[in-house]
This record gives structure tokens, sequence and C-alpha cells, in this order.
């Protein structure tokens, strides 16, 4: 077609585009389980729960029906109805303060969240070195403050197509190592071996030993949250009233295959004492291996691992505080030196203020004897930061049904009542609980675990927001630029 041509089309194309109405991209329920599922599952929390033996599938399956379930039903409506994510769900159903402790509480989780998961990271990589470097705190410390700063290096300049390495890491890094961890325990114990742990009816439950007893639990909601983001997609199904919960459900089916089986595996091969909460999985991948001559294949289990861990991270590592400046810019709650954006429109100044922080707390696995403790108390304060947000959300969903019945949902939740009343009851209790030392770890001072977490998780979590909510002024609220709206 010459130009000619094409100029002279233009007018009717034109026409055409304002005639026809936009086509729908739906994606199929299935589609949108496999999505779920790619951005849930993980083999990281795996040696966490493989210290039950047995027992680690009740306490799997607990929190999914008591959070999992509600999270996931309670957000695809609010998805459904509201745009804007937690913040505006929750401006609206509560208040805007409130909305603004939600939105900051998703992005201040991400502070110690990158720090455990580097930690892991770390552990996992000292089996392609050294493995006696999984235990080091020094080693640990450096790998966190090296890779953290070399994601923010990557994320600052722009680049593009980094989420694809979250999908290919869901087959590289999580579903070829668990099948192959999981199938290689069956005939570890199909070879005779006996089973570290014991996998008798007796163990279905775990051992009461008071509240202590049940800290490990919480660092399942962790496993299990980020469903309100999922939620979004809700709209882009056809029929989502009946789709969603098929979608969920056939999900949170995955999920527990994915989190649960590996776990037993884990407790199968390495005895609970000597299991170390970062270096598990390559633990019990290194003896399985060893028992079959094969401990060749162990430092390229950890490369795959490492490059789906460090594929998650970059893609997540600016979308949490994108988020924030966003809101931040609107209303004025950061100062301008923290909504500033570098030439390639990348909210620099806060991944670096994050940075500074996440380097000094990724420091405490030099300073804490024990690796396994550092990697236990990171992850509960990410835990109850996050928490706070869902507490939020539920209340505000609860509000908005009651006081805005009739607004336009394209799905609604059943007995959402109910639902919220659960989560929220689950939500507080593993907040509370998350207090108590687990007892695993009892040789510590409950004390300092104690005012370690509580400066986490509410210092980071409710009085650092507080602070520049009181401290905002009008002049920091800036107009939207071209760069931050394209983005």
């Amino acid at each position: 077609m010459s130009a000619m041509d094409a100029a002279a089309d233009e007018p009717v194309a034109a026409a055409t585009r304002r005639t026809r109405a936009p086509a729908t991209a739906y994606i199929s329920w299935i589609a949108l389980a496999m999505m779920t599922t790619s951005s849930v599952a993980s083999l990281r929390a795996a040696p966490t729960m493989a210290v039950y033996g047995l027992a680690c599938v009740f306490l799997y399956i607990v929190p999914a029906i008591v959070f999992l379930i509600p999270t996931s039903l309670v957000s695809a409506e609010l998805a459904s109805g509201w745009d804007g994510g937690v913040y505006n769900w929750v401006a609206r159903g509560i208040s805007k303060p409130m909305g603004f402790l939600a939105v900051w509480c998703q992005f201040a989780m991400t502070i110690f969240y990158y720090p455990s998961l580097l930690g892991f990271v770390a552990s996992t990589l000292a089996y392609v070195i050294n493995p006696a470097l999984a235990s080091n705190g020094v080693w640990t410390a450096l790998v966190i403050v090296v890779v953290y700063w070399s994601a923010v290096w990557v994320s600052s300049r722009g680049t593009k197509g980094v989420s694809g390495l979250a999908s290919a890491g869901l087959i590289i890094g999580t579903l070829i190592p668990g099948v192959v961890l999981v199938t290689l325990g069956a005939v570890f114990l199909g070879q005779g071996n006996p089973s570290a742990a014991p996998m008798t009816a007796d163990n279905l439950l775990p051992v009461w030993a008071g509240l202590s007893s049940l800290v490990l639990i919480v660092n399942n909601f962790l496993s299990y949250s980020g469903m309100e983001m999922n939620a979004v997609h809700v709209g882009s199904l056809k029929n989502p009233a009946k789709e969603f919960p098929k979608s969920m459900f056939l999900a949170m089916g995955l999920v527990l295959t994915i989190f649960i089986l590996p776990a037993l595996a884990i407790s199968w091969i390495v005895p609970a004492e000597e299991l170390s909460l970062t270096a598990g999985v390559m633990q019990a991948f290194d003896a399985v291996f060893a028992n079959f001559g094969a401990q060749w294949l162990t430092p390229i289990v950890g490369v795959m691992l490492v490059t789906a861990s460090l594929g998650g991270m970059l893609t997540w590592l600016a979308g949490p505080s994108k988020g924030l400046l966003l809101i931040s810019r609107q209303e004025g709650y950061l100062p301008p030196v923290l909504q500033k954006l570098n030439k390639n429109g990348v909210q620099q100044n806060i991944l670096v203020a994050q940075g500074i922080i996440t380097t000094i707390i990724g420091l405490g696995y030099a300073l804490i004897p024990n690796v396994s403790s550092a990697y236990w108390i990171f992850s509960v304060i990410t835990t109850q930061v996050y928490l706070i947000m869902y507490l939020l959300m539920f209340v505000a969903a609860v509000r908005l049904r009651r006081n805005d019945p009739d607004h336009a949902r394209g799905y609604r939740a059943p007995m959402l009542g109910a639902l919220c009343g659960i989560g929220f009851a689950a939500s507080l209790a593993a907040l509370l609980i998350g207090f108590v030392p687990p007892s695993q770890f009892g040789s510590g001072s409950p004390a300092t675990y104690l005012v370690i977490v509580a400066a986490g998780a509410l210092g980071l979590g409710l009085l650092v927001p507080f602070l520049f909510y009181r401290l905002r002024k009008p002049s920091w609220k800036q107009p939207e630029t071209s760069e931050v709206a394209a983005s």
C-alpha cells in the first residue's frame, strides 16, 4: 500500500475505531490459576515446615483455609469494583490516612523481605562454592549487600523484560527442582532407608508445647500473601462469579502441592535438629544426590534456585515502591526528595533509601550468631508488617459492602462478612503470635527477640508512616508527570 493510499484510508479507519467496541481480552480460569501459582509458590519456605515432619501438612492447610481463601475472595470483590489497588480500597472504605498506612505496609514489608530472600540466596549459593559458608553470617551479609545494590542499579536503569524471569523462575527454580527432590526422596525411602521424621498417624498434628510451638505457622501467612495483587485479573474472566472461585481453588491445590511435597521430602532426608532454615533445601538435595552418587548435581540445582530467586526479586523490587510513589505525589505523603525520578523515570531515591535500611538489616546476619535465627526473625517482621495491610483490607471490604452496596462489582464474594471476620481474626492472631519466640530457638533471649521484632514490625509498620503523615506539607504534592503516568 502506498503512502497516499494509507493517508486516504486513515479517516475510514478512524471512524471504524470510533464505532467498533474495543475487544475484551479474556483469560481462562485455568490460566489465572497458573498465574497465581507462579506468583505464590516457592521452595524457599520448605525447610521451615520440614522441621515439623508430617505435621507440615496440617500447618499448611490451616492457614490456607483461614487466610488464603478469605484473602483471595475478598480482594477479588474489591478489585472488580474499585481501581487503584489497596490504597483506594482502604481510603474509600475507611479513610485516606489508613489508605496510606496500607500502601506503606505493602511497601515496607519488602525492606525485611529482601534480606530474608537474599539470606536464602546466600545459603544456596554457598553450596555452589563452599557448603561451609551456608552458616557463615559474614558471607550471608556480604551477599545481601552486594546483590541488593546490584539489583537497585539494574532497576534504576529502567531495564525492560525482567518480568519474564519470574515466569521462567516457576519452571526453572521451583517445578523442576521440586519434582526432582520429591521423586528422589521417594526413591530414597523405596530403597529401604528410614525417614528422618516419623511418618505415622500419630505425627499428623504438631506437638503442643505452648504458644511457642505455633509460631512457625506464621511464616505460612507470608507464603500465601500477595493474593490481592492477582485479584486485579478478575475482570479478565468471562464469568467471574463462577470462574474466579474455581481458579482460586485450583491454584490453592497446586500451591499446597508445591509447598507440602518438597517439605515432606526434606523431612525424609534431613533430621530436624540438623536442618537449616536457609540452607535446608540444599541440604536435602546434597544428601539425596550423595545417596545416588550424583553430588555433582548439587551446584547445578543451586544455580537454578538462585536464578529463580533473583529473577523474582528484580520483578518485585520497583513494584511496591512505585505504588507508594504515585500515592505520595497525589497526596503529598512523602518529602519531595523521595519523590524524585531519575532520567529513566525510576524512583531511584526511594530505592536507595530502602537499600540503606536493607543494608543495616542485612548486617544483622553477621551480628546474630545463628543464621537460621536471623532468617526467622526477618521473616516474622516481614509477615507482621504485611498483616497490618490485610487487617485494614478486611475492615474496608465490610464497610464498602455496607455503605455502598449498589456500587457495581464484577464479582461479589459469598458470605463477605464471615470471610472478613475469619481473615481478620486469623491475621490478628498470626500478628500477635509472631511476638512469641518459636520453640526451635529457645536458647536465645526472649526479651531480645521481642525487642527486635517489635522494633521492626511496629516501628517500621506504624511509627514511620505516622511521622510522615504528621510532618506532611502541602508543598509535598507533586504534579503527575508523563513519566510517572506511563509507568
